[in-house]
């Protein structure tokens, strides 16, 4: 299992994990003093989805090599578009995730908290589209990869 920790220096934390997700240390970690809003989004893993109402089981698979230089690019987005941003988390979880655990956070600091909102919609959108990590659902009848292909889009410049 990967132990996942925030770094010692920078604004921006990145990680893929085969464990639980590090919910309250991402929280608590992008706090500052010049940060009055904090935004956290905690994707967990639900019992259905479009058409099954019986899913058990999710498994996620990523391209790893690519997975943390995608966090990053998706970070200095977010920034071009909220430079007020503080901190910023993005970690998900590969393997086996129980349905009710996370499988994925997205935290973002900000002086005000329109921008912390944004910054963190922004990430977990922008992440389902542009990040090489895929979904696998198994319920009772069948698994899938998904239920449409997944295509990875390159970031958006500004």
């Amino acid at each position: 299992m990967w132990f996942v920790m925030p770094p010692l220096e920078g604004d921006s934390w990145t990680a893929l994990s085969d464990g639980p997700l590090p919910i309250e240390a991402a929280s608590s970690w992008v706090v500052r003093p010049d940060c009055g809003a904090v935004v956290v989004f905690n994707g967990t893993a639900r019992d259905h989805s479009t058409g099954r109402d019986d899913v058990d089981r999710l498994e996620f698979e990523a391209y790893e090599e690519h997975v943390v230089p995608r966090f990053d690019a998706l970070i200095e987005a977010a920034r071009a578009k909220w430079p007020d941003i503080g901190r910023m988390v993005m970690i998900h979880r590969v393997g086996h995730v129980p349905v009710t655990e996370s499988a994925v956070i997205v935290a973002v600091s900000s002086p005000h908290r329109g921008s912390a909102f944004e910054a963190a919609r922004f990430g977990i959108d922008t992440l389902k589209s542009t990040v090489p990590i895929w979904k696998k659902e198994r319920w009772d009848g069948g698994e899938s990869w998904g239920l449409e292909p997944q295509h990875i889009e390159e970031i958006a410049p500004e």
